[in-house]
């Protein structure tokens, strides 16, 4: 049987990520990783894959043992192959001419459509392009399957395709996935691995019931770090008082049993380690308020794709005050050219035909892309340009934001999408809105930034249009729901009627 197994494994950089893992990954398990962006996810399956070795410890592998990592960007030598040849390429050379055939087999498997089979990688759209790597990995029959991402640009009918591929793949080699998608991870995973700097947990569950666990281990290490600290207490003033009676009494028998208390209680402390603590939340929504019912309406509105093409027909619509709308429906519907319609019409001082806007709304826009952002500036400059808060200040909300100095003085084109996402998210709640609309707001915004970003909505009584492939979002803040559905725009009761059209 294939396996793989990790001793002691650890890995630095400036500060440690994770350390002292130990992991055996074998037949048929399907592993969650789950850590906050920046701490070691990629790193993790990078040491897997053997692509980068650990600081510390020793990856074991099994004689022969074939790892396919697929990574978050597609590699620059492949752009330009078709999607057909980039797949034949990932054969073996001397397997090509007798195993071709395989590759229609797996663009097949993944309903890959006739016309983009020819298309150059470049020209895929984000879904179809991490559709192609995985299939790619896929095709060349590994051992192990390692995911960083996978739901990353997906639209939902991808999304439950993966899915529904994942669980029924027909082959017993593990599968790791490191992911912020709630669902996809309960999904697709059997197992969670919580990844730390101190010490990494796992559970044999999925994610949602391994976070009740891990909830239960932190709040138990919580208790026992306290009653450890109180220990340490009591045996710091014992020896105080026993150093106090050595002096007055000249006794060298009190200040020695003083001196042994006392690196008995500095021993117990070291013991009882800092728990760990995830990044605190950097997204504060404020809500400047407004006096207004209806904040924007629509009546026989057109939405249309850049081309000109007729996608869907508003015929009526209020947003009213503390309406928290989200907006559903297939890949190419017009979801996303609706919310840049919106965004026009409230940047327009009058509005657009048909859209009536009030005076009183404070827009809080958030582009999927984060295409809001200015590429060239640095996250210091945007913050300080756009909110004049002072040097000073604007530094200080950037650190809370998570950006060291360092990265605060690098330009935005050069950040992580997490990064971006991040500084997107913290321009939003400087800017104190008091209606949000928001693109995939979730896009490489980890599990802590998205229950965060949900709890602040809610919070701050937001008014807010989204539109989100994330099920856990939508469910969490969604009043009401809109449904492009045959070239209209409908409302239904709740997003589940929707989901189950796009696993038929």
């Amino acid at each position: 049987m294939s396996s793989l197994s990790l001793r002691n494994v650890g890995v630095v950089a400036h500060t440690p990520l994770f350390q002292n893992l130990n992991l055996v990954i074998g037949e048929g398990d399907r592993l969650g990783l789950v850590a906050a962006n920046g701490a070691g996810k990629s790193t993790l399956l990078k040491c897997l894959a053997g692509l980068i070795e650990p600081t510390h410890g020793d990856i074991v592998r099994s004689r022969g043992l074939r790892v396919a990592l697929v990574e978050q960007d597609v590699p620059a030598n492949l752009l330009d192959l078709s999607f057909h040849d980039a797949l034949y390429r990932a054969l073996p050379t001397d397997e090509r001419e007798s195993q071709g055939w395989r590759v229609d087999m797996v663009l097949d498997e993944f309903d890959t459509p006739a016309d983009l089979r020819t298309l150059p990688m470049r020209a895929l759209s984000g879904g179809w392009q991490r559709l192609a790597l995985i299939a790619r990995a896929w095709i060349t029959e590994p051992d192990i399957l390692l995911l960083d991402e996978p739901t990353n640009h997906l639209d939902l009918e991808k999304l439950f395709k993966l899915e529904s591929w994942i669980k029924t793949a027909g082959y017993t080699a593990p599968i790791v996935v490191a992911s912020h998608d709630r669902d996809f991870l309960d999904a697709c995973t059997s197992k969670t691995l919580f990844l730390r700097p101190e010490e990494s947990i796992s559970f044999a569950h999925p994610y949602r019931r391994a976070r009740d666990l891990l909830e239960a281990h932190d709040a138990s290490a919580q208790a026992q770090r306290e009653k450890t600290l109180r220990e340490v207490k009591r045996l710091r003033q014992s020896a105080q008082e026993l150093r106090n009676v050595g002096i007055n009494s000249g006794s060298d028998a009190a200040q020695i049993k003083s001196a042994q208390i006392k690196r008995r209680a500095d021993a117990l402390e070291q013991t009882a380690r800092s728990l760990h603590r995830e990044r605190p939340g950097e997204i504060r929504l404020g809500n400047r308020g407004t006096h207004a019912r209806v904040l924007v309406a629509l009546e026989n509105v057109t939405v249309e794709a850049p081309d000109g093409r007729r996608l869907f027909t508003v015929p009526k619509l209020e947003v009213a005050q503390g309406d928290r709308i989200v907006v559903l429906g297939r890949n190419g519907a017009g979801k996303s050219q609706a919310i840049r319609l919106l965004h026009r019409a409230m940047n327009e001082p009058d509005g657009l035909p048909g859209i009536r806007v009030s005076p009183s709304l404070a827009l809080g826009y958030v582009d999927q892309d984060m295409r809001q952002l200015p590429d060239k500036a640095t996250a210091h400059d945007f913050i300080l340009s756009r909110f004049r808060l002072g040097d000073q200040r604007s530094r200080a909300v950037l650190a809370e934001a998570g950006f060291s100095i360092e990265r605060q003085g690098l330009p935005i084109a050069r950040l992580s999408p997490g990064q971006k996402a991040r500084l997107g998210l913290l321009a939003l709640r400087l800017s104190e809105p008091n209606f949000y609309l928001m693109d995939e707001p979730t896009n490489h915004v980890d599990i802590p930034g998205r229950e965060q970003l949900e709890a602040e909505i809610l919070d701050a009584e937001a008014t807010c249009i989204v539109v989100s492939h994330d099920r856990s979002f939508v469910t969490a803040i969604g009043t009401r729901f809109l449904l492009i559905d045959k070239g209209r725009l409908r409302e239904i009761d709740g997003p589940e009627e929707f989901y189950e059209t796009m696993q038929g």
